[in-house]
């Protein structure tokens, strides 16, 4: 299995930025992708996921409204648009996959990960 994330970059407060997670060797039809967001001395912490089979999403509270998750079959594929930018989106942002959607809020629902993207948004 592997993950690859990209798309990380600099950009203004109120900006966007579309990060990309790339899977491969993965059992698609019962896989759940999620992202996550780390700082430095901070818990890694619940973004956003999506089932690939349905195309069920889930967010956390901080950045519903402003992200979306989706899928890209073809591609075999995650995005992630990220939409008016705070400062304190600030982190390096993970994707994972797993096959269970229970506790998908948590860091060990998953069994892969992704290199992790940094995104840096300035005030």
């Amino acid at each position: 299995v592997q993950l690859q994330a990209s798309g990380g970059g600099l950009v203004q407060a109120g900006g966007s930025l579309r990060l990309s997670c790339a899977a491969s060797g993965l059992a698609f039809s019962r896989v759940v992708m999620g992202w996550f967001r780390q700082v430095p001395g901070k818990e890694r912490e619940f973004v956003a996921r999506i089932r690939w089979s349905g195309g069920v999403t889930n967010y956390a509270d901080s950045v519903k409204g402003r992200f979306t998750v989706s899928r890209e079959n073809a591609k075999n594929t995650v995005y992630l648009q990220m939409n008016s930018l705070k400062p304190e989106d600030t982190a390096v942002y993970y994707c994972a996959a797993g096959d269970s959607g229970l506790n998908y809020y948590t860091p060990v629902a998953y069994d892969y990960w992704g290199q992790g993207t940094l995104v840096t948004v300035s005030s």
